[in-house]
């Protein structure tokens, strides 16, 4: 599973449609560098007709607080500001980045401002609600109210922990039983909105912040359609990272990279999520986080053809910068619940047998170890394949723990 934040132009998009809202409530937009004023007019005539808000949407808050916040212009004066933003590089907190993405739409006129999250845990979800929402909140969070809502319970049968909310109590409490079961619809594993306020008898969220469980996808991708995760603000991705996103999105396997350290002496190719954490800490452990070179995994008994090109991407890293002290190679991960170890293990030994050159030029010693189906068979393979290849290969199987097995190779 992973927690993945996305746009607020995504999540009102989404939550509008499925709140069935009003016409103007729906009125969202979003500019990039490669919008043209004319284009973003066609599509959105509304734009013209009304006062508007726009501000960054690339997964940071506190924007009002940063200055980075356009309210009550025509449009005019918001696309001016928004040109003058564009790709500008800009220090949030600690985190500079640049601009590159603004959400347009209705100014909403507003003097009561409220607080609502839903945020999951093992046992259940905690629904958080305030009467006095906005930039502010956190400093008045001694007047949250929660509400904890059992897995498998419904909001029905929960008794709603709410502050005094006056006259709007029962269109609070319709609003918020609402968004709990488009929170579980939408597969969401956080969702903020802060604040909201109401147009007439219409809930309006003026600022939503939302995390979903990418893997719940499968089950909630009729909702969310074609769903973007951008990166964080202030990351940038490199290019063997988005060829690997790539890959992931052409197969029903998952392949991950991230590059920690191009010049690290210790790469991984590690099988499975819950494997490569364990590998990494323990890679920590021994006091070799500095030289850490790479996090991610392949898993879900990914084609021979995915595991070669995952493998030679790995490769052609740890083989770029040469250090005269060598390098660590850790192949393998747990013991597989259905993926076949010899089938991928010959994609990887293809990718070696590519790279033996340059692995034996950078003294690159490799740590295999495997377990799951037909593991004895994908260890001997590559254990004959290291002789063959006049390569450094070092094979374990189960019944030497990972812990034992990046020791081994660190000390």
């Amino acid at each position: 599973m992973a927690i993945r934040g996305i746009r607020e132009y995504d999540g009102k998009k989404v939550l509008f449609t499925y709140f069935g809202a009003s016409a103007k409530a729906k009125s969202l937009a979003l500019a990039t560098p490669q919008t043209k004023e004319k284009d973003l007019l066609k599509a959105n005539p509304w734009l013209k007709k009304t006062k508007l808000v726009a501000k960054p949407d690339q997964l940071f808050g506190k924007r009002g607080k940063h200055g980075l916040l356009s309210v009550d212009k025509d449009f005019k004066e918001t696309w001016k500001w928004i040109q003058a933003g564009m790709n500008k590089e800009t220090v949030v907190g600690k985190t500079a980045g640049t601009l590159t993405h603004f959400l347009i739409e209705p100014f909403t006129p507003h003097t009561d401002e409220y607080y609502a999250a839903v945020k999951s845990a093992r046992d259940g979800d905690t629904i958080y609600l305030s009467n006095r929402g906005g930039i502010n909140v956190e400093e008045n969070w001694d007047i949250v109210k929660e509400t904890f809502v059992p897995v498998m319970s419904d909001i029905e049968d929960v008794k709603l922990n709410m502050p005094d909310f006056g006259q709007n109590k029962e269109a609070v409490e319709k609003f918020i039983k609402k968004l709990y079961r488009f929170y579980i619809a939408g597969g969401f594993a956080y969702l903020e909105i802060n604040p909201f306020t109401f147009d007439k008898s219409e809930a309006v969220p003026l600022d939503l912040v939302a995390k979903v469980d990418d893997t719940s996808l499968f089950e909630t991708g009729k909702l969310w359609g074609d769903l973007e995760f951008p990166a964080a603000f202030g990351s940038k991705s490199e290019p063997e990272e988005e060829y690997i996103k790539s890959l992931d999105e052409q197969t029903g396997a998952s392949l991950k990279l991230t590059i920690l350290n191009r010049k690290g002496r210790v790469w991984t190719m590690v099988a499975g999520g819950g494997a490569s954490v364990i590998y990494a800490d323990t890679v920590c452990d021994v006091g070799f986080s500095k030289e850490l070179a790479n996090y991610g995994e392949y898993s879900g008994d990914p084609s021979r053809e995915f595991t070669y090109l995952y493998a030679k991407t790995i490769l052609d890293l740890a083989t770029k910068e040469k250090d005269k002290r060598g390098k660590v190679l850790l192949i393998g991960g747990g013991i597989a619940n259905f993926t076949d170890v010899a089938k991928t293990f010959e994609g990887i030994i293809e990718a070696l047998d590519e790279y033996k050159d340059k692995i034996k030029k950078n003294n690159i010693k490799i740590f295999v170890r495997r377990g799951g189906p037909n593991y004895k068979e994908g260890l001997d393979n590559m254990r004959r394949a290291g002789e063959k290849m006049g390569l450094d290969i070092k094979v374990f199987g189960p019944e030497t723990h990972i812990t034992r097995i990046v020791s081994l190779a660190l000390r």
